[in-house]
């Protein structure tokens, strides 16, 4: 049985959903090689315009499954990571490769092609903390909470791809403070450190999400993909010519594609509403 339901609705925005919730959607090492599968298949997908991620029942991801049993794993068709955790007997090399395998899938979701909403509706902690993290834009319900909980057992906090993503959404000393501490911390302070979008009632929130999918889904996927890519590339920037360079060699690429000339085309016509009252 699939541990991910995917939904692909018909205004171009795919659903992911989480479908463990016997085990608060805890991300074995099969969930996780069943995500790299469809974010494969979806990466770049002319109809899927926007995805839109969330967990079944009362909890969006507790992180690891702890509980997993290595004869549990069968898809090891998803890369040469899971082949390898379906094959090696070292307890290093199976630990490592685990590793890998979600690590990676987090990295898949950043630099997938279509922007990803995480519509976090309970306890996102561990590596499903590290989960919404690698998501462009979070949702959230009031029963969510967060948290980098990893130094509570005696690791790092900083793990996939946490240390990258936190310092950048709510800044260096706030991200400090929720990885040293790894204190849980619920949906409205979140929302507070602009970690979360929008608090939204449990019922309404992964409507929510869709709808701001949707939202980004009526624009040219050429501009959605080189808006999000860009985006995120000029955060690394060292420099503000560095970012600059990006952003002018995106532009000349983009309206390479004739879509530009002729929304001119159409405001100078007054057909074309799209640019506001000018």
């Amino acid at each position: 049985m699939s541990q991910l339901v995917t939904e692909y609705l018909p205004s171009g925005v795919a659903v992911l959903t989480i479908d463990r919730p016997h085990r608060r959607n805890a991300l074995d090492n099969q969930t996780v090689a069943e995500l790299h599968t469809v974010l494969d298949e979806v990466n770049g997908k002319p109809d899927v315009r926007a995805v839109v991620i969330t967990g079944a029942g009362a909890g969006f991801s507790a992180g690891a499954d702890l509980k997993a049993r290595p004869e549990d794993f069968t898809a090891t068709d998803a890369g040469p990571t899971a082949a390898l955790l379906g094959s090696v007997h070292s307890p290093v090399a199976r630990i490592y490769a685990a590793q890998e395998l979600m690590a990676s899938a987090f990295e898949k979701i950043h630099r997938l092609r279509q922007p990803v909403i995480a519509a976090v509706n309970g306890a996102a902690v561990g590596g499903g903390f590290a989960l919404a993290l690698a998501c462009d834009i979070r949702f959230a319900s009031p029963d969510a909470s967060f948290g980098a909980v990893f130094i509570r057992h005696g690791i790092s906090a900083c793990d996939m791809g946490t240390s990258y993503h936190l310092p950048r959404l709510v800044g260096a000393s706030r991200s400090a403070e929720l990885l040293l501490t790894g204190r849980i911390f619920d949906a409205h302070e979140a929302e507070r450190m602009g970690l979360v979008l929008e608090v939204t009632g449990t019922d309404d929130l992964l409507d929510r999400a869709v709808a701001k999918a949707e939202e980004i889904a009526c624009h040219s996927p050429l501009a959605v993909w080189m808006t999000k890519e860009t985006m995120w590339q000029t955060v690394d920037s060292p420099s503000l010519r560095h970012a600059l360079d990006i952003e002018n060699r995106t532009q000349v690429m983009c309206s390479a594609t004739g879509e530009l000339d002729a929304s001119f085309a159409a405001f100078r016509e007054g057909t074309d509403t799209r640019w506001g009252p000018l």
